[in-house]
């Protein structure tokens, strides 16, 4: 295929190409790029008209996972096609937007849409960093796009200690920090990381290090941005016009409004000033074009007050906390609970802890495996005062639990010391700003209230800005509440312990931040974070000595690995056996390592032990001598005249023995159920067991005392069992065929 333009770039130790050709002709912009064998394609298309009735940028970015590019045929056995993107495409997604909306004039209304889809896929070159740039591309081939980049993405890790550039995919198992920078040629526009402690200044040194990199993707699109002309959009001109009507009949009286710190009689005011807007400057202008303008003139005297005066909304100092208090079990029946509260943001999280085989299977385009920690955030509409119909989670909700997830994962302690499967759902019941941190306090309280042994508790902030026009005067603000969030700049949100950072999430609503602003805003939510910490610690200083009692209790065993295909039993047989005698599903789960080791989990400890019995059971062999509690199960009949000759006795879930009638009383017994019943429970000694066979001789007599006078009869004259038979002594096989 020939391709028109390619430019080249590199990004550590491998080249990224970006190509323009003859692929997808009818998209405004389409950009193929290529690392390795990782192929993506990233398309813009720009509608003709603005959507009316809008106030936000109507930006669309669709990242699509695709399994042929990984040379697999997923699905069901009756569905193949792919269906509702994963959460990891989902999260990609939202990277791409955060990295390019800023880039966007605020007042731009007609819709924009931006699909990137995997077409092929390798074992080292992730695409998720490649989709950033790919699309910053597209949009820039976008004539019709008010796009200002162009932007670039990098992924930074680190390993021993050294910071790597563009890892390995198979690297990132042995990297402390997975951190992702997007930026322009002078400006940081997005962050992502997770980290397990990375220390501050480090993280800083990273971010540096990001911008520094992905300068050389950034210059391989500026060929491409160059011959591109972004005029004043119509709807910018609009807006501007709103905003100068606006401040000309009201400014003194939305300054006012502006100026109170009472939020409540502070929105009522502003929500009388938008009436009274669109009354007095009816017809002069659309009324979404009013309230727009309306915003901009009340946002502008927000932020002037926080930039000149240090005045925040709601009269708190630039790096004060809001106040906080925490309570923990207050559900009775769950295996932990917690309500976290700061200020008016509040999430109560609830945690549930199961067997190991509770785990999520992960099977997406290139992800196969499990994962046994879970964190699930819920966004209801009550929690902003508002009605909505309830759906399932968006991409808001499944990014905010995400960040959350990752904020505490590195603290999760290990299978081998905490083998229960993790779920914790954090339900915002009130929101005013910085809810997924919220969700991140009250995950950690939540855990150490159900007795997980977290290594270290985890806190979390977010940070706000307040700039000038270039962002050379501006103010970092400590805990970010959603007044100061809608009229600032940046979101800018760090999780981690006492020792180091375990997750970060930035954007930005302007055009980047300075490395300057990033230092600044890393420093000064360290110290926020130790103020969160320690009014959680204040709480509940350490996990609970005990789970709940309404939680499993997981016990493993170690059996020999050649024993497992016994302990399962042909289509799952005999482990299906072993559970449905300890209560079943509901009750008991085994789940087993190919190691050896089994791990028995259950609520209730009778069913726990005889689980245990059983499973140790296959683990050795019966000897002679034994004795064992066990249930009648069945009657042995001789093959050739039908006569009973024994009872079938289950002595545990996977091993059965014959009581010979001899051997069931030291009296005579003519039948079988002169003595037992089937599901009768009885006592038995092991007299005989022959391993070539899998036969096991029992005795009920045995541990009875021997009547006075009895005579026992010689050997030979007693029927034989099983176990009197003698050995073969081989010889020729007589063979009646003709």
């Amino acid at each position: 295929m020939e391709y028109s333009h390619i430019w080249k770039a590199v990004l550590g130790d491998r080249d990224v190409e970006l190509k323009v050709g003859p692929l997808a002709q009818q998209a405004h912009g389409a950009v193929l790029i290529q690392e390795g064998e990782t192929v993506l394609l990233a398309t813009a298309v720009v509608s003709d008209k603005p959507r009316d009735g809008v106030d936000f940028m109507p930006l669309m970015v669709d990242y699509e996972e695709k399994f042929y590019a990984a040379g697999k045929i997923n699905g069901s056995r009756y569905i193949k096609r792919e269906g509702r993107p994963s959460d990891g495409a989902v999260l990609t997604s939202r990277l791409i937007d955060r990295a390019i909306r800023p880039l966007f004039p605020k007042s731009f209304r007609r819709d924009v849409q931006v699909i990137v889809t995997v077409l092929s896929i390798d074992e080292d070159n992730d695409p998720d960093t490649l989709a950033i740039t790919a699309a910053s591309a597209a949009l820039i081939k976008a004539e019709t796009a008010p796009f200002q980049g162009p932007v670039g993405a990098v992924r930074i890790g680190r390993i021993d200690n050294q910071l790597i550039v563009n890892p390995k995919r198979s690297d990132m198992d042995k990297s402390d920090l997975d951190l992702v920078v997007a930026g322009t040629s002078e400006r940081v526009m997005m962050i992502e990381a997770g980290a397990n402690e990375v220390p501050d200044d480090v993280l800083y040194e990273a971010i540096e290090l990001a911008q520094r990199e992905l300068q050389s993707v950034v210059k391989a699109q500026e060929e491409l941005a160059a011959s591109k002309e972004i005029h004043v959009t119509v709807e910018e001109e609009a807006a501007d016009a709103a905003y100068e009507l606006v401040k000309s009949h009201l400014g003194s009286e939305i300054n006012n409004v502006a100026d109170q710190i009472i939020r409540g009689e502070r929105q009522a005011a502003f929500d009388a000033l938008k009436e009274k807007a669109l009354v007095e400057l009816e017809g002069q202008m659309k009324q979404n074009e009013i309230l727009a303008g309306l915003e901009k003139v009340y946002f502008k005297r927000l932020r002037a007050n926080i930039l000149e005066n240090d005045k925040r909304p709601d009269g708190r100092a630039i790096t004060e906390i809001r106040q906080i208090w925490c309570d923990s079990s207050l559900l009775p029946r769950t295996h932990g609970s917690a309500v976290f509260t700061r200020g008016e943001s509040q999430s109560l999280s609830i945690v549930t802890l199961a067997s190991p085989g509770a785990k999520q299977m992960i099977d997406t385009m290139d992800q196969d495996g499990e994962k046994r920690y879970m964190h699930h955030y819920n966004f209801p509409p009550y929690s902003t005062g508002e009605t909505s119909p309830l759906r399932g989670a968006g991409r808001r909700e499944i990014g905010h639990g995400a960040l959350a997830e990752r904020a505490l994962m590195p603290m999760i302690p290990d299978e081998e010391s905490f083998p229960y499967t993790i779920r914790v759902v954090s339900e915002i019941l009130s929101s005013n700003g910085s809810t997924s941190m919220a969700a991140t306090c009250g995950s950690t309280l939540s855990l150490m209230d159900a007795g997980v042994p977290l290594k270290k508790p985890v806190s979390g902030i977010a940070m706000g800005l307040i700039t000038n026009h270039d962002a050379s005067e501006y103010k970092v603000l400590s805990d970010l509440q959603g007044l100061e969030d809608f009229c600032g700049d940046m979101d800018f949100k760090i999780a981690g312990t006492a020792d180091g950072i375990t997750a970060v999430q930035m954007d930005t609503k302007i055009k980047g931040l300075t490395m300057e602003i990033i230092r600044q805003t890393v420093t000064q939510a360290k110290e926020g974070r130790a103020q969160i910490l320690a009014k959680m610690l204040e709480h509940l200083p350490e996990p609970r000595a005990d789970l709940s009692k309404y939680a499993p209790r997981i016990v493993s065993v170690k059996i020999n690995p050649e024993k497992i295909g016994e302990l399962i039993g042909p289509g799952g047989k005999m482990i299906n056996k072993i559970i449905d005698s300890c209560g079943g599903k509901e009750v008991t789960n085994i789940d087993i390592e190919d190691t050896g080791l089994v791990m028995i989990t259950s609520n209730d400890p009778e069913m726990a032990q005889k689980a245990i019995a059983a499973v140790e059971g296959i683990g050795k062999d019966v000897q002679i001598g034994e004795e064992f509690d066990g249930e009648v199960v069945g009657v042995v009949n001789n093959r050739d005249t039908g006569k009973e000759i024994g009872a079938l006795v289950e002595i545990s879930p996977t091993k059965t023995g014959m009581v010979h009638i001899s051997e069931i009383s030291w009296n005579h017994i003519a039948k079988i159920a002169d003595a037992l019943t089937i599901g009768q429970k009885v006592r038995v000694k092991v007299l005989d067991v022959d391993p070539a066979r899998g036969k096991i001789g029992l005795s009920i007599r045995a541990l009875e005392p021997k009547p006075e006078g009895y005579v026992e009869r010689p050997r030979e004259e007693r029927p034989r069992g099983f176990g009197d038979r003698p050995p073969f002594r081989g010889g020729p096989r007589r063979d009646n065929r003709r």
